[in-house]
């Protein structure tokens, strides 16, 4: 799988940052550049990229497993 980017956007001051993605992990913390707010996944979602990102992280979008939200 080539690398793909998502653009996560900070609910707290709408700060935005393109970002690649890993393709065989998720990524479950993330400073926001701006105001320093440490992002975690909602409840329910498997990584940052899942709830704050333009695109869902690559495990959740080759996931086949009936116990992963899609």
């Amino acid at each position: 799988m080539t690398e793909q980017a998502s653009t996560l956007t900070c609910p707290h001051c709408g700060f935005r940052k393109v970002e690649i993605m890993p393709v065989d992990a998720c990524l479950w913390f993330y400073e926001c550049e701006q105001c320093h707010s440490l992002l975690k996944p909602k409840a329910g979602d498997c990584c940052v990229f899942c709830s704050y990102g333009s695109v869902k992280c690559p495990p959740q979008q080759n996931c086949c497993q009936p116990c992963c939200p899609k």
